[in-house]
């Protein structure tokens, strides 16, 4: 159930629309010539507490376990601003932004002062999203970020390509590894961590291929649960692992070190091959 939460629309036709919530920035739906991009879970959770299970959450500004507080950071749970109402610019496209600032909260947790502006353009069968940092406060920072991209995917036939002969770190099996395979297919529990990846990488789905383009996002995530994990998230279907796969572009191999008034600037864009 999406519940009341308050979001915005990119539409730019009867086929063409993007979804946003305020809740954690977290788009929920892309669809390109009719056909939806993304993955959102059927037990999704659209409480305004817990982060909403698909999609493209953003992770800021730890990925992972983290000691300062939850998971992943703050911000998927956090209710961001409007910065830009969905419009349409000079050349068709249509463009919304939104923005997290730090506050007394957040400062409890991670005592830094921060202005994170999220912009979402949407094309005809293209979309990107484009982070912005900027550390407002007197002292520099560190900070792991990512975009935490849910596709709609079948697995038995999704294939990635891109990730040959990079190094990566393997948190199911442990240790680091050297990807030997010139396509990536998924047939068990994955979680890795990919670092200094190819700007641009093809993901097949089944049904039609995504081209993923990043800029300043050196690393790729690839995760899906399986079997047993997907039992053991309440907020996720027991079968659901066949529907999806996540390749999260970021930088989360290493901390960036991020000084006063300066400002980290990355972007994905995901365009459909259909």
């Amino acid at each position: 159930m999406t519940g009341e939460l308050p979001k915005l629309v990119l539409k730019k036709d009867e086929k063409t629309a993007v979804e946003v919530y305020l809740h954690g920035a977290t788009v929920t739906s892309w669809k390109c010539k009719g056909k939806e991009m993304l993955f959102v879970s059927k037990n999704a959770v659209f409480n305004g507490v817990k982060a909403i299970r698909g999609g493209i959450p953003v992770v800021f500004p730890n990925f992972g376990p983290w000691e300062l507080g939850p998971q992943h950071g703050f911000a998927r749970t956090e209710t961001w601003k409007i910065h830009q109402q969905p419009e349409k610019d000079e050349s068709g496209n249509i463009v919304a932004a939104l923005v997290l600032e730090d506050t007394e909260q957040t400062r409890k947790i991670w005592d830094y002062n921060f202005k994170f502006l999220y912009t979402l353009t949407l094309k005809d069968d293209e979309f990107s999203t484009e982070v912005s940092i900027e550390n407002t406060g007197t002292k520099g920072f560190h900070f792991t970020t990512l975009v935490h991209t849910y596709y709609n995917v079948d697995i038995s036939k999704m294939k990635l390509r891109g990730l040959h002969g990079c190094e990566y770190i393997d948190k199911v099996g442990g240790g680091e590894k050297k990807e030997e395979r010139e396509a990536l297919q998924i047939s068990g529990n994955v979680d890795s961590v990919y670092k200094n990846t190819a700007n641009e990488l093809l993901l097949s789905t089944g049904d039609h291929e995504i081209r993923i383009t990043k800029e300043n996002l050196p690393d790729t995530v690839v995760w899906n649960p399986w079997i047993e994990k997907a039992k053991q998230m309440s907020d996720f279907g027991d079968t659901e692992y066949k529907n999806m796969v996540c390749v999260e572009p970021g930088y989360v191999a290493k901390p960036y070190d991020l000084r006063p008034a300066e400002v980290f600037k990355a972007k994905q864009t995901i365009t459909c091959l259909c």
